[in-house]
């Protein structure tokens, strides 16, 4: 592989996402093209989509899986893909209405509920899919599994009054987002694209200070998801350091206390050097 098909700075990297490019080195072309030869390809992307990608990638070579890589037994892990999923992203662009059927806890159906979608989200501590949106009988925002959609059908709304909907639930999840400020330490940022890619499921900006030479990344929380963003700090390991946000600091301090106690070291009150 040409050792310069990936470009690895980040301040190239956000100018080119901010002109529309988009980098891939010739294995992830592979990788797609073998991806788009499976049954599922058809149901996960519009026909024309479909056609579009196999054309760019024609002249590629298509990666051959047998041979390369062993899979090992598991547990049986949950279907990624929805059938949903491409239908409720064109809703959410067009910004239209929807009438949803969707099965409550209890097993009860609600048919025909008016409301607007916002957003489609996927829980990387449940891995699952939900549907963030706007219940316009309940005037209540909602989140639904999507495995409990039954049917989606559109439903014309006005669009004054679906960018006013549409506003408030933005506002509203705004306020439920915590934020955490990462410092990546210096001798690491090298590996700044593994770190961001340790991250990509969070929405995030990322600063850097030409003097100290100093990355900062600020990584906005949903509330639900702490714990998965505390797991990928500790598999980051050395280097990154949590400076802003008090419950992770807690959490990754008592991870260190108590992986100390497990090899018998005792703490000391002794500020340790940076």
């Amino acid at each position: 592989m040409n050792p310069f098909e990936k470009i690895f700075n980040y301040q190239i990297i956000s100018r080119l996402e901010d002109s529309g490019t988009f980098m891939a080195t010739s294995h992830e072309r592979a990788w797609l093209k073998a991806m788009l030869a499976h049954p599922a390809a058809e149901e996960a992307f519009a026909p024309e989509t479909l056609t579009k990608l196999r054309l760019i990638l024609e002249a590629d070579a298509a990666m051959e899986p047998a041979g390369h890589l062993i899979e090992k037994a598991r547990t049986a892990e949950r279907q990624v893909y929805h059938p949903l999923l491409r239908s409720l992203r064109r809703h959410i662009l067009n910004k239209q209405g929807i009438r949803i059927t969707y099965r409550l806890r209890a097993g009860n159906i609600q048919e025909e509920q008016l409301g607007v979608p916002y957003k489609l989200e996927y829980s990387m501590v449940k891995r699952e899919w939900y549907l963030l949106w706007h219940h316009m009988r309940r005037k209540a925002f909602m989140r639904t599994k999507l495995k409990t959609v039954l049917a989606v059908s559109a439903e014309a709304i006005r669009p004054a009054e679906a960018d006013r909907i549409l506003r408030n639930v933005s506002r509203l999840l705004d306020s439920r987002k915590t934020e955490v400020l990462l410092e990546v330490v210096r001798e690491y940022n090298t590996e700044l694209s593994r770190i961001l890619y340790a991250l990509s499921s969070f929405e995030k900006d990322v600063e850097y200070e030409t003097e100290q030479e100093q990355y900062t990344i600020r990584v906005y929380v949903p509330g639900d998801e702490s714990e998965y963003l505390l797991s990928k700090i500790r598999f980051l390991g050395k280097r990154v350091r949590v400076v802003e946000g008090d419950y992770l600091k807690k959490r990754m301090l008592e991870a260190a206390m108590k992986a100390l106690a497990r090899y018998g070291v005792a703490p000391t009150d002794e500020e340790p050097p940076l």
